[in-house]
């Protein structure tokens, strides 16, 4: 009955073209999914993915210092501890692909040159971020699908601190991720007899001010204290002042120069030089004292006064 109307309505002819022509659209839908035409694409980047490109085109940005850094952290966040710097020397192999890896030196300008992507910026990146930048190069310049980079320091020249002051051997020296303040000190030969318990550490901070931080070393000797754990940074100094003393002489067993310890008093200052001989007075010790305008007061003291750097202590004979 449908077919008789469809007949008449239509007449034979104009069934069949329609029948055909729905089953024509019916298989193109089916063969062939509708597809969203392409963006704009560079050259490199509409070409496959392989290694035998003749003349590879270099990434936008790749090497470009404003670029973003991949896995170096928000701006602002804490610089790594060990920096790739110039004059370092890297070696980088990218797994899989035995012929792009070399062992480079960082340039003036912070980068290194690579395979296919050309020059890459590594200067204040860590090796894992360094390996990072040239990951992100290669996969979005469509050169490798997913690459995987290790870039291992050789050679550091840019990581070094400086030594300052009262140690063996003052100069520069290079260090590692994890060197520490007393790591560098043994470098330097160590703290001279006359250097200070109290070192600093002197650093540029984010916004280019120095920052000096005091270091107690004394927590090597004493249980009590705390050990300290500050790493160093490359750019960093370390400062060995001389320690503070102080004098004493008279009525003691052992005169000489001491060092000033923390809230030290007169009668730990004559405990030190090995207490008062017979012959000495506690009552009769008095304090040359330098004052702020260069000129030397004696102070009458009490075995509770404190002890200031730079003091002379007499210890006198008893007058009975």
């Amino acid at each position: 009955m449908l077919t008789g109307w469809m007949n008449r309505r239509l007449g034979t002819p104009a069934l069949l073209l329609a029948i055909l022509a729905g089953w024509s659209a019916g298989s193109a839908t089916a063969a062939e999914p509708v597809t969203v035409p392409p963006t704009a694409q560079s050259p490199a980047q509409a070409m496959p993915a392989t290694l035998g490109m003749p003349t590879p085109t270099p990434v936008p940005g790749a090497g470009a210092p404003g670029a973003p850094v991949p896995g170096a952290g928000a701006p602002g966040a804490p610089a790594p501890l060990l920096q790739l710097g110039p004059g370092d020397t890297v070696t980088v192999a990218v797994y899989g692909q035995p012929d792009m890896g070399a062992t480079v030196y960082v340039s003036d300008d912070g980068t290194i040159p690579m395979p296919l992507v050309g020059s890459v910026q590594v200067g204040g990146m860590s090796p894992s971020q360094a390996s990072s930048r040239i990951e992100a190069a290669l996969k979005n310049g469509n050169f490798l699908v997913d690459p995987h980079v290790t870039l291992t320091l050789t050679q550091s020249r840019s990581q070094r601190v400086s030594v300052l002051g009262e140690v063996g051997t003052p100069g520069r020296y290079p260090i590692e991720s994890n060197t520490s303040i007393f790591d560098l000190l043994a470098q330097a030969g160590g703290v001279k007899e006359d250097g200070a318990d109290q070192v600093y550490l002197l650093r540029l901070d984010h916004d280019g001010k120095e920052i000096r931080v005091p270091i107690d070393l004394k927590g090597l000797a004493d249980a009590r204290r705390a050990i300290p754990t500050q790493l160093l940074r490359g750019g960093d100094t370390v400062f060995v002042p001389k320690a503070q003393l102080f004098s004493i002489y008279g009525e003691v067993s052992t005169p000489g120069r001491y060092r000033v310890e923390p809230g030290m008093t007169v009668i730990e200052a004559i405990a030190k030089a090995g207490g008062i001989t017979q012959r000495g007075s506690a009552r009769r010790v008095e304090i040359k004292r330098k004052l702020p305008n260069g000129d030397y007061a004696n102070v009458k003291a009490k075995f509770g006064d404190s002890v200031q750097p730079d003091d002379v202590i007499h210890v006198k004979e008893s007058i009975f």
